[in-house]
This record gives structure tokens, sequence and C-alpha cells, in this order.
């Protein structure tokens, strides 16, 4: 099926699970202060594994996280850097594209934490304007309601630049979004900002696999799934750490793979990996879907 284009899989967690950290609130931001180098290998070892995408760490580099931790005065430099860090990579590979990672305000999961539409708007203009100097498209993630991602794609159009927009769903329940409203709710922001790509991320790959099968459109669809047990309730405001977050044991680089391929057959042309989904993984997908050695 060479007609799916492969994703890199998580960044925050595959930075900490190399280095031997102890997770701080910053998460993959961490890195960009104290270890960019690291950043850029493990975007290199995502394009070695298969990975046509490299998607900036700039997930997190967010004004409300960073003011959180006093340092909303490096908002503008690790911007730059973590996207740099990305082109760098691609380069070096030399092929590939560069994915403008456009996290969520509030907090991961937490839709009702997020300012409203029109305040969102502000920002993600102001930080997609800063990427789009080295990014070739736009991707909003872990977008958790409807007016969480029509924020987002509202701000994001700024540049002309292309935009994915990736909703995370229940884990039990992939019918619905993480507000509780039915992903097929997000369907007529479609028709609104005409997005050039709709993914499923950051949620259990049988969830996954349950929201692609409710998704009817002609837009390109796709998913990229965590490898979590389910999200803490404690997991839930800036500054929480990941260590909180109990890590599947039962999502091999194969068994991944077979999720992903339920994907495709529900029409996903758009497949990588989220948060404990490594190079090994990438890899498989590529040698499944593209036939790579």
């Amino acid at each position: 099926m060479t007609d799916v284009k492969i994703l890199d899989g998580g960044m925050g967690q595959e930075l900490l699970n190399r280095s031997g950290n102890t997770p701080t609130g910053l998460w993959s931001v961490q890195f960009l202060l104290d270890d960019p180098d690291l950043v850029r290998d493990v975007h290199r070892l995502y394009f070695d594994a298969g990975a046509e995408i490299a998607t900036t760490n700039t997930y997190s580099v967010l004004p409300d996280r960073l003011v959180h931790h006093g340092i909303e005065d490096k908002l503008d430099a690790l911007g730059i850097l973590a996207c740099t860090l990305a082109c760098e990579a691609r380069d070096a590979h030399g092929s590939g594209q560069v994915a403008g990672s456009l996290g969520p305000l509030g907090f991961s999961y937490q839709p009702d934490k997020a300012p409203p539409a029109e305040v969102a708007a502000e920002t993600y203009a102001m930080l997609a304007r800063r990427h789009a100097d080295y990014v070739d498209f736009h991707i909003l993630e872990t977008m958790s309601s409807v007016d969480q991602a029509r924020g987002g794609l509202m701000g994001s159009s700024v540049t002309n630049l292309p935009v994915w927009l990736a909703v995370s769903v229940d884990d039990d329940d992939g019918s619905k979004l993480r507000s509780g409203e039915p992903v097929t709710d997000i369907l007529p922001l479609l028709d609104e900002f005409a997005p050039a790509a709709l993914l499923i991320n950051c949620s259990a790959p049988e969830a996954v696999s349950q929201a692609l099968a409710e998704l009817k459109t002609d837009t390109p669809l796709g998913g990229y799934a965590n490898g979590f047990v389910s999200i803490a309730d404690s997991f839930s405001t800036i500054g929480a750490t990941v260590d909180q977050l109990e890590v599947r044991k039962d999502l091999s680089p194969d068994a991944y793979a077979e999720f992903a391929s339920v994907w495709a057959e529900h029409g996903a042309r758009l497949i990588g990996g989220c948060c404990e989904v490594g190079p090994d993984h990438i890899k498989e997908l590529s040698r499944r879907f593209k036939g790579a050695a």
C-alpha cells in the first residue's frame, strides 16, 4: 500500500527514554533547553526508520506552558530552535517534510481548560507565523473539542500553508471526542476551513480504529495513537509530569502495525505514532506499507 505516507513517532517520550532523565513539567521542551542535539538525533532516527515527515518539537512550546515555568521570554527562541532542528534532520536525510506542531492550549486532553476559539486563534496565528518560514505545513495536535479545533484552524490559516487537523478521542469510546461530543461533529469544520487532512491522534489504538470508522469524508484521513494504558485523572494541569501515565506492555511494533492496518482499511493514508511509539514501530509501519527493507 505505497500510497500511505509514514509519519514519525512520539518525540517527548522518546527523548525521555533515550536520555534516562526524570520527567519534568516542561516535558519535551526540557530537551530544547538542555540537549537540543538529542532532539535532532531523534528526528534523524525516525527518518532512518522510514518516516517521511518530521514533526517539530513545538507541541509544548506554548505561551501558557512557558509562563507557568517562568520562561515565557524564550517562546520565540525555543520555537525557532525546534523548527531548525527538524529542518536540519530533514536536510541531512535528503528528503521528507517538516510539520509544525501546534499543541493544545490549556493542557492535553482537557478542552474545558482551553480558551474560547476566538481567543485561542490569536495565539495560534502568532505561533503559525513564526513556524511558517521553516515548515511545510502546520499540524494541530490533540484537539479535543470542536471549539478547540475551531480556534486552531482559525489561527493557523493565516500563513496560507496547508493545515492538518489531528483530534483526540475518548480512549474507551472512539466515537466521541475527549469533550464528549461526537467525533462526527468535527466534519462541518472541514467544509468551513478546508484543512488538508484530518487525523485521530494521541488516543488508544482501539479508539483510533473506532473513530476512523465513523468518519465519512473526502478529506484525507490518518491516525497516530499513543501507547498509554489510560490518561490518569491526575494528569490534568500544566506542570503535571508524564510519569503519572502507565505505558502499555502489549504494543510491540508488530502489534501496533496490526492496528495501523485496520486504520488503512478505514481509509487512513497518513499513519504514524504518538507517545510511546518509537523508531522501531515506525520501521515496521514502513516495512508493511512501503515495502521498505
